[in-house]
C-alpha cells in the first residue's frame, strides 16, 4: 500500500467532523508513531509503501467515534516534554502550560531550596515539568487515583525527574497520613476540577465521552469544593510567604478570589490565558 493514499481515507472518513488541517494533523503525526516515517520523508517518497497498515485504520475508526488522538498515540507534548496519557488522566491543555509557565517564572530566581506540592497531578505534567526546570526544588505530586499516579511515576521515569508521589484525596483528611498533615509547602499549585456539571453540555464528545470525569467536573450546587479544600490545607501547610497557584474556571475568577481572602490570602492576583480569559490566579499570605 503506498502509505500517502491512505490520507484520502482519512479524509473520506473524518471530513465534517474536523476541519482538514486537523485531519492532515492526525495522519502526520500516526504515520511519525506508527512507521517512523516524517511528513518530510512522505513529500520526498510520494510512493512510500508499507505492507501493515491496520494500526493505521484502526485508530481511523477511533477518530471517526471523536477519541482523543492523544489517547490513541499514548502520549503528547507539554512544555517540551513528552508524556504519556491515558483514559485515566486528562489530557494537559495549552493554558495548564501558560500557569506552569508563571510558576517558573515566579521561582526561577529563588535561591532556596522550595518545596512544591502539586495537588491533583494526573498525568504529572505540571510537578514534572517544574521538577525538569526548577532543578533544586523538590516536587510532591498527590492524586487519588492509583492509576494516575503510576503513569505520573511512569512519565517522571521518562523525563528523567523524581518527584515524590502521595496517594490521598484533598477532599478527605482521613486519607491524609501523618507526614502529609504536618508537611510544610513553599509552594502548592493546583488545577482541580473545575468546570460545572450544568457546562457538560457545552462541551465536545472528544472531551465528554473519553476523558475522565473525576478530573474534569464538580457539582454545580458547590463549585468551590476543591478550593476550598485546598486551602484549608493551605492555611495550615503553606510556609511564610509562599505561594498559592490555581487553574480556575474563566466565569468564577472573582468569587474564588473572595474566597481566598475569607482564608487571609490577602494578596491575590487573577491573571488571564492568551485567550483573555480568566484562567489562574496567584496568591500568598
Amino acid at each position: 500500500m503506498i502509505l500517502k493514499e491512505s490520507l484520502k481515507s482519512f479524509h473520506k472518513v473524518l471530513d465534517g467532523l474536523y476541519d482538514k488541517v486537523e485531519i492532515d494533523s492526525f495522519f502526520y503525526l500516526l504515520v511519525a508513531k506508527y512507521y517512523k516515517v516524517s511528513r518530510l520523508d512522505l513529500a520526498v517518497q510520494p510512493d512510500y509503501q508499507v505492507k501493515e497498515y491496520q494500526k493505521l485504520f484502526d485508530a481511523l475508526n477511533l477518530l471517526k467515534e471523536e477519541y482523543p488522538i492523544q489517547y490513541i498515540l499514548g502520549e503528547t507534548e507539554f512544555f517540551g516534554l513528552t508524556f504519556q496519557v491515558n483514559a485515566h488522566t486528562l489530557i494537559p491543555r495549552p493554558e495548564t502550560e501558560e500557569l506552569t509557565e508563571i510558576i517558573i517564572e515566579k521561582l526561577k530566581r529563588s535561591k532556596k531550596h522550595l518545596k512544591i506540592l502539586d495537588i491533583g497531578t494526573g498525568s504529572g505534567c505540571i510537578a514534572i515539568s517544574l521538577a525538569k526546570h526548577l532543578p533544586n526544588s523538590k516536587i510532591y505530586a498527590l492524586d487519588i487515583s492509583k492509576e494516575a499516579l503510576k503513569l505520573a511515576q511512569s512519565n517522571a521515569e521518562l523525563n528523567n525527574v523524581k518527584i515524590t508521589l502521595i496517594e490521598a484525596d484533598i477532599l478527605n483528611s482521613d486519607t491524609w497520613d501523618t507526614e502529609f498533615k504536618k508537611e510544610q509547602f513553599d509552594v502548592i499549585v493546583s488545577n482541580p476540577p473545575y468546570i460545572l456539571e450544568k457546562e457538560k453540555l457545552l462541551m465536545k464528545a472528544n472531551v465528554l465521552d473519553h476523558e475522565p470525569h473525576l478530573a474534569l467536573f464538580v457539582n454545580s450546587e458547590n463549585p468551590f469544593l476543591f478550593y476550598k479544600s485546598i486551602l484549608e490545607y493551605a492555611v495550615h501547610n503553606l510556609s511564610s510567604k509562599g505561594l498559592l497557584f490555581f487553574e480556575i474556571n474563566e466565569y468564577l475568577g472573582k468569587e474564588i478570589m473572595t474566597l481566598m481572602r475569607k482564608y487571609d490570602f490577602t494578596q491575590t492576583e487573577l491573571k488571564q490565558d492568551l485567550f483573555k480569559k480568566d484562567r489562574m490566579i496567584i496568591a500568598s499570605m
